[in-house]
């Protein structure tokens, strides 16, 4: 569908669950967070008969995220609903790979099309610092597992100043190798994230020149690919992207809607404005009138984001980026 900026709204990142079994740094507390109850989340079958509802309005594009999305049960069972809803094109998922291994070939199976794993460093000390958990040869091993799979494959790597600069150069050279797209993505100032300071995509694109010579941009000619920039590097099979909505905001152009684990239809990363969806589902509303409230919600999504000027109480874990 089309907003009232005149941008076509055709995908929708879904948050399966805010819980996680890492706790990064620039995401969650040390702690962990308080459990919410399993009743307040929606179950699969609401966010099944959403699903349909938006793919009405012609979202094309699903991405599962949490949380951690493989921590939900059904989820399986859940991709493959979801690819067999009319209008419904493709089916990602974004992990941080910690179960990925033992549940990529179901997963595959059910209908998914492509991966995104969040990789912030290829040295096992500095992912133990970061994410808090000793996790690393699980994540490496989904990491060459899903390399070998005939799938779309991101790397998603968020560069912290102080924190892991010395692994950017590492981690751009998956690329190298493998058909992936590994991908930069700016620190957002939200919740645990304002503890830290990111690194400029223009410094890491410097560091990279650097070492592997000039980035050449690629024209994106698929639209659901999202906002990142991608470019080309010699001798380079995959690709190198970037996404900086900060430093270069991209929200003339976002075809992006938000629903989050407790059912509430987010229309932008640092916007409160949006949709109780879970209440309307458990009550008596049908399809239609389900369908008409998300469209009438959707056309008035924000013209952009304003984290320059305020921050509001958006945790990441709870979105899923």
């Amino acid at each position: 569908m089309i907003d009232k900026y005149n941008r076509k709204i055709e995908y929708v990142r879904i948050s399966l669950t805010d819980r996680c079994n890492l706790r990064c740094q620039y995401c969650m507390p040390e702690v962990g967070i308080t459990k919410v109850s399993h009743s307040d989340i929606l179950t699969l079958e609401e966010i099944l008969r959403i699903t349909k509802s938006l793919a009405r309005l012609g979202i094309r594009k699903v991405r599962l995220t949490g949380g951690e999305p493989l921590l939900r049960k059904g989820i399986v069972n859940l991709i493959h609903d979801i690819k067999s809803i009319d209008g419904i094109e493709q089916i990602m998922l974004t992990t941080n790979g910690v179960l990925l291994a033992n549940m990529v070939d179901d997963l595959i199976s059910a209908g998914l099309d492509g991966v995104n794993l969040s990789l912030d460093t290829l040295d096992e000390g500095i992912f133990n610092t970061i994410t808090r958990r000793n996790s690393f040869a699980n994540v490496l091993s989904s990491l060459h597992k899903i390399i070998r799979k005939n799938l779309i494959i991101k790397i998603n790597c968020v560069p912290i100043a102080g924190i892991n600069e010395s692994e950017i150069i590492k981690v751009a050279s998956l690329a190298k190798d493998n058909n992936i797209k590994v991908r930069f993505i700016e620190l957002m100032p939200i919740g645990c994230a304002l503890n830290f300071k990111g690194i400029p995509m223009s410094t890491i694109k410097t560091y990279i020149e650097d070492v592997f010579g000039k980035l050449n941009p690629i024209d994106k000619s698929d639209k659901l690919q999202g906002p990142a920039q991608y470019f080309k590097l010699a001798n380079f099979i995959g690709e190198i992207g970037f996404i900086d909505a900060i430093e270069h905001k991209f929200c003339s152009s976002c075809n992006r809607v938000r629903l989050t684990s407790n059912g509430f239809l987010k229309l932008c990363l640092n916007s409160n404005f949006g949709l109780d969806v879970k209440s309307l589902v458990r009550s008596n509303i049908d399809d239609e009138q389900l369908t008409d409230s998300l469209r009438k919600i959707i056309y008035d999504k924000p013209h952009e984001h304003n984290f320059y000027k305020k921050v509001d109480d958006t945790k990441m874990y709870q979105v899923g980026g």
